[in-house]
């Protein structure tokens, strides 16, 4: 980042430079804009709340639901998602989708999850926060009602490699996570009274998703779906862990998925000794 500042002008300029200096006089300009702009966007620190639309016009995301970061600004290959500078508001956490799913409002409520009233490239979703292992808010995901394409919404430059879905809350519960597939695996999996539990959001583990259940635990439970590519998936994983942190993979009924299976299945499948 630079701070441009006005030049001293010199004691003798020639007539040629003389003549060029409002091409030069409107390119600083631009510049002192441009920075101006870009400090802003990058330092802002407080989230901006959206107030409902009865009081005012509804603000929203850019149609991508993009970082706080200007493109031209986004740091490629950063290890990190910028933290978003926005929250989305009108989010109702008793959608009939939700009860279909078997999501509590008492769960929607704690995920922050809903479907989005609003405007934007989200409207008409099922929105689900997403935070980095220090509890900043850098993306949302969009679930489709119906079979739209795509049936999740993400951000464009969000990275889920880089993210464990539901880390922050889960770290405060011990050191034994169990990490799922999807979303709704981890909020089921959270209702049946087991807290931590984290989301590859799909059945891949990056190295940096591995590098943080190495930081934050020390027992890993996979519970990945019954279907072939869980399966397989799974079986990769517990091969990359055993080796750096006690691993332990667990297979449910073929076909079927966590979200799918009642609390004590999943107590039952978690938990040694249960019954």
């Amino acid at each position: 980042m630079f701070d441009a500042q006005p030049l001293s002008p010199p004691i003798a300029v020639s007539q040629e430079r003389e003549s060029a200096r409002p091409l030069f006089d409107q390119l600083h300009e631009w510049i002192v804009t441009v920075d101006h702009k870009i400090r802003i966007v990058t330092y802002a620190k407080p989230v901006l709340k959206l107030e409902p639309s009865s009081t005012r016009p509804q603000q929203h995301a850019p149609a991508c639901m993009q970082s706080g970061l200007p493109p031209s600004v986004s740091a490629v290959g950063a290890e990190h998602n910028p933290p978003l500078s926005f929250a989305l508001q009108s989010i109702h956490v008793h959608h009939p989708y939700l009860a279909e799913r078997r999501i509590t409002p008492e769960t929607a409520e704690h995920f922050g999850i809903g479907l989005f009233a609003g405007q934007g490239c989200m409207q008409g979703r099922v929105v689900i926060p997403i935070h980095d292992d220090g509890g900043r808010l850098v993306a949302y995901a969009g679930r489709a009602l119906g079979p739209a394409d795509p049936k999740y919404q993400f951000p464009a430059r969000f990275r889920k490699s880089l993210v464990l879905f539901n880390l922050h809350r889960a770290a405060a519960y011990g050191k034994t996570v169990i990490v799922v597939e999807g979303f709704f695996d981890c909020l089921n999996v959270h209702q049946a009274g087991l807290p931590c539990v984290v989301a590859l959001m799909g059945c891949c583990l990056s190295q940096h998703q591995e590098q943080l259940l190495q930081k934050y635990f020390q027992e890993v439970i996979l519970l990945l779906d019954g279907d072939k590519a869980g399966r397989s998936a799974g079986a990769a994983i517990a091969a990359r862990l055993c080796s750096k942190m006690s691993t332990r993979l667990v297979e449910i009924p073929a076909g079927s998925q966590p979200d799918q299976l009642g609390a004590d299945q999943i107590r039952c499948l978690c938990i040694p000794g249960y019954f």
